[in-house]
């Protein structure tokens, strides 16, 4: 049965959710640093689009940080709690490593800037598990309608760091005496600010050390019936299947091996398409004849209030209609959003056109992300959430930025071709749509489940 209107609305007056809404800048700030700003860096000095493309390698720690994520669901920090105590932690780390890129000559040390890059990359990549596994735990589960306005929070918040904030170092790069490394202070100073979330937060309430303590117990029949003594080793054995095997068992088992595989097949596909064209997008606009103060001005700002705008419309749909259909319009729209650049490619650097393509871009991410996270959130059990959730988004960082580092090789194989290049990206939706159609009703039983589970 369809939510109503009224009971829609209701779930964006949660308190919560501005928390949630703020922590969703911390996590889309980190890739202004190693992103946009990093980009047009490069594209000053001098690089090559390929080497611009590599650069984007340094994303492969958002497709891997499952691998460490168990840790943040069992180790507490001794400040603020499980999940406030990763959040500042990772934070103050990210500050440091925009401080020391902000100290460093392309010309003279391209390597120390891959290797502060890629440092940032991994504090902010485990910053987001412990952001999500926050979401996920700060809604309760009887509160199933609400992960979708949670998830519209938190893509409105994502973009609004990406976006929003993501737009003063363009204007500050057309101001005369400033320069890339000087940018990079503000950017520190401005992810200092955006620490003082976790410490007026609350932290969740969960289960978690029950549901952990009846794994440990049944861990322990398991190695006493197969002759292992109590003792170190084993207590350490022990520790390591309840951190590292425990949240994958669980997930598998309460899915089933087909429906889990398939569910991690479709979020692997979903988004490469967008992210073929988000990697090149700013090499493309400067190619294009944009300035810096044009790319501040229309692909970030415009696109940040776009998103906010359509991820609230979005959490709605998914509220009132369900998370198949948000995903399955989100899908088909973002394919056909890509053919808008392939006619800015043909046009030129009209502005109005590039004000169309921004604003049906951001429609279609903030609508598409939405639906992944709240799809993904649906899925995670609490005791195990940041490395069920990590899990699930690292395959879909995955496809989109280990294969999207070769987006500057496909545009210099294709001449420069962007009008191709960008039909090329949409024709890459259409694979996780078919795959999304095959386990439609796998979807919508498992969303009725939970809901009624609820």
């Amino acid at each position: 049965m369809h939510a109503t209107f009224k009971e829609t609305l209701r779930c964006y007056k949660d308190r919560r959710l501005l928390t949630i809404f703020l922590f969703g800048i911390a996590s889309g700030f980190p890739w202004v640093m190693i992103s946009s700003v990093m980009s047009a860096w490069l594209k000053d000095e001098g690089l090559s689009r390929s080497s611009i493309g590599l650069f984007g390698s340094i994303f492969l720690a958002y497709s891997i940080n499952f691998l460490w994520s168990p840790l943040l669901d069992r180790i507490r920090l001794p400040w603020l709690g499980q999940r406030r105590g990763w959040i500042v932690a990772m934070q103050s780390l990210i500050v440091f490593g925009c401080l020391s890129i902000a100290n460093i000559s392309v010309q003279d040390n391209l390597f120390m800037l891959a290797l502060f890059g890629l440092l940032i990359a991994v504090f902010s990549a485990t910053q987001d598990i412990a952001i999500d596994a926050y979401r996920v735990d700060i809604i309760g589960v009887n509160e199933k309608n609400k992960l979708a306005a949670a998830a519209a929070m938190a893509t409105a918040g994502w973009w609004t760091g990406y976006g929003g904030l993501g737009s003063i170092p363009f204007f500050i790069a057309d101001l005369p005496n400033w320069d890339w490394p000087q940018i990079y202070y503000i950017l520190a100073a401005l992810m200092a600010l955006l620490m003082v979330t976790a410490f007026v937060s609350k932290e969740p309430v969960t289960n978690r050390e029950q549901q952990q303590f009846s794994a440990q117990q049944q861990y322990t029949k398991i190695l006493q019936q197969r002759g292992m003594q109590p003792n170190l080793l084993s207590r350490l054995l022990n520790w390591m299947l309840v951190t590292v095997i425990e949240p994958f068992r669980e997930f598998f088992s309460r899915n089933g091996l087909r429906l889990a595989l398939s569910i991690l097949l479709f979020i692997f596909l979903f988004k490469i398409g967008e992210a073929f064209l988000g990697r090149m997008s700013i090499v493309f606009y400067k190619e294009l004849g944009f300035s810096n103060s044009d790319i501040g001005s229309y692909s970030k700002i415009l696109n940040w209030w776009v998103t906010i705008i359509f991820a609230v419309l979005g959490g709605m749909v998914n509220i009132r209609y369900g998370i198949y259909r948000g995903l399955m319009i989100a899908g088909i729209a973002m394919a056909a959003s890509n053919i808008m650049f392939a006619l800015m490619a043909e046009v030129g650097p009209n502005k109005l056109l590039f004000v169309a393509a921004i604003f049906v871009d951001g429609f279609t991410a903030a609508w598409s992300s939405v639906a992944l996270v709240a799809f993904i959130s649906l899925l995670c059990n609490r005791a195990f959430s940041a490395t069920q959730y990590a899990l699930m988004v690292s395959l879909g960082v995955l496809g989109r930025t280990v294969l999207a580092s070769g987006s500057g090789y496909i545009v210099d194989w294709m001449n420069g071709n962007w009008s191709l290049f960008f039909i090329l990206t949409a024709v890459m939706v259409t694979p996780s749509l078919c795959f999304l159609r095959f386990i439609r009703d796998d979807v919508n039983r498992l969303e009725k489940q939970t809901l009624n589970d609820g």
